[in-house]
């Protein structure tokens, strides 16, 4: 199973951190098995084949990878490592097994759930599913895992490609966790100031004022009146 190394050549680039969690998943597929569905309530596996480790560990690795491969972030890594992240990626790995009662060659179907998650207030910003399915060439385990491997690719890539568009590029600053309306919505904010009391916006009006007289007199070397 390889990263994805090509992108669109309009991806952003961003100046956070990203911790990727290991993806959660079912019993039958927290595995280094290759599991296969004969029906659609069933899971086997193949019996003289596996991953190189657990499925979701693999995946992990995978999705790190392809997001160095981009070169478009500050810093990427597995959340177990505990770098000082920004926002965290929680993939949820749905479905990750080669589907036979379609008939044969088989069809591996890859589905991920993903999560972005705002640090340190742990505010998800976005949720979004990506999935792919690829009818391997031959039913033999050599083709079955090349069509894991560009369903997976073809996942982690406009996975890759959505976490890197929906937070603003810049690290979300100290007050982030107090005005998450903007940081969904910036227009929003657009006519806040209209919106206040004519009362604070004349005492608003005032306090300008008398600031700005401030600063000529002492221009002009004068002592302001008390």
């Amino acid at each position: 199973m390889t990263p994805k190394s090509t992108f669109d050549p309009d991806l952003p680039s961003v100046y956070w951190q990203l911790a990727v969690e290991a993806p959660a998943a079912a019993a039958n597929l927290n595995t280094g098995r290759i599991a296969i569905a004969m029906t659609p309530t069933s899971t086997d596996y193949y019996a003289k084949a596996a991953w190189t480790d657990r499925a979701p560990l693999m995946v992990q690795t995978r999705i790190v990878d392809s997001f160095e491969n981009t070169r478009k972030i500050v810093a990427v890594a597995r959340e177990s490592i505990g770098i000082r992240s920004n926002y965290v990626l929680q993939p949820d790995l749905r479905n990750f097994e080669a589907l036979y009662y379609y008939g044969k060659p088989p069809i591996v179907r890859v589905r991920i759930i993903a999560k972005l998650v705002r640090m340190p207030d742990r505010q998800i910003i976005g949720v979004a599913s990506f999935e792919r399915c690829v009818r391997a060439r031959a039913d033999s385990i050599p083709k079955v895992v090349d069509a894991f491997d560009q369903a997976l690719g073809s996942v982690i890539k406009r996975l890759v490609s959505w976490t890197l568009r929906t937070p603003p590029p810049r690290p979300p600053s100290d007050s982030a966790p107090y005005d998450i309306e903007r940081f969904r919505n910036p227009a929003q904010l657009r006519g806040r100031y209209r919106k206040l009391p004519q009362r604070q916006r004349r005492l608003d009006g005032a306090l300008h004022g008398r600031v700005a007289r401030h600063l000529i007199i002492r221009t002009a070397g004068v002592s302001p009146a008390s």
